[in-house]
């Protein structure tokens, strides 16, 4: 049993957390939301006052925070939380965010007497739930075996992808391959569609041929063959819109700032800008059929 300081029960880092808990560990937790808070808090949770008083007397940290700029600031800011940490406590940022800044916020916590890793999720929201998240870690060997149990009590799949900001480098890159293929699934069954092909039909023959992928088989965009989408659900997430944008606006700010050539993933920001734009940022990142098809 561990005792660990969370911060962020937002829609992934609540179920997160409470997983922890029912794998035994002691936590402290603390979030802007004081209905997060007492949902945590009624679970066994210990309550946190602020930011600084969840990372005090506790041997690691997960945060789980929106974007690049709210972890600079709780990590580097005036008040961050590294100060208010006992030397050696293991720092675990789940946060999807640039790698820059991801390797900014590792050096500092080193340079502070910290270990941390930074290990970004895939899976969304039913698989934080359940408990069978895919964490891609980035960080030294000993701090990857120090995070190791900790995030496996939250995650299926624990992947040590390299050091510091390879767990967010990892993210951006699959983020962008899921942005596109859902992008041609989509465009595959409309076009089925128009060819008098049965949707059902389409999936049984290209699941189990050379157009296979996970946005067909597991998060299939149209209703009947795979009942769990949200296909099935009126495109609820899941995974918004809005956050399959910002990591597709993330792997081009890499792909940028590296040189790489990446036509299809910025086609793919350009697809799902014009749906968020719509007003359809808050749908599952599926949904985005309903805009190619011209219903959105």
């Amino acid at each position: 049993m561990t005792k660990i300081g969370f911060i962020g029960l937002g829609n992934m880092g609540g179920p997160m957390a409470l997983n922890l808990l029912k794998n035994g560990h002691q936590l402290k937790v603390f979030d802007l939301s004081e209905d997060a808070m007492q949902k945590l808090g009624s679970q066994g949770a210990q309550l946190a006052s602020d930011a600084a008083d969840a990372v005090s007397d506790v041997e690691a940290v997960v945060t789980m925070l929106p974007a690049g700029e709210h972890v600079r600031a709780i990590y580097q800011g005036k008040d961050g939380i590294l100060g208010a940490a006992s030397q050696g406590t293991l720092f675990m940022d789940c946060s999807t965010i640039d790698v820059a800044t991801a390797r900014a916020v590792g050096e500092v916590a080193e340079e502070a007497g910290m270990m941390m890793v930074d290990a970004p999720v895939s899976g969304g929201v039913a698989a934080a739930e359940a408990g069978t998240l895919t964490f891609m870690v980035g960080g030294s060997e000993s701090a990857f075996e120090r995070a190791q149990p900790i995030l496996g009590a939250m995650g299926q799949k624990i992947i040590h992808a390299g050091p510091s900001g390879a767990g967010q480098a990892a993210k951006v890159c699959n983020n962008m391959l899921l942005g596109i293929t859902m992008i041609g699934t989509c465009e595959a069954f409309l076009l089925a569609d128009r060819l008098g092909l049965e949707r059902q039909k389409l999936f049984d023959i290209a699941s189990n041929a050379s157009g296979q992928n996970w946005s067909l088989t597991n998060y299939c965009p149209v209703p009947g063959p795979v009942p769990t989408s949200p296909a099935n659900r009126e495109y609820q997430p899941g995974f918004t819109v809005a956050m399959m944008l910002k990591d597709l606006k993330l792997a081009q700010d890499a792909a940028q700032e590296t040189g790489a050539t990446t036509p299809l993933g910025a086609k793919a920001m350009s697809v799902y800008a014009k749906f968020d734009e719509a007003g359809q940022g808050a749908l599952d990142f599926s949904g985005i059929i309903k805009m190619l098809e011209g219903d959105a």
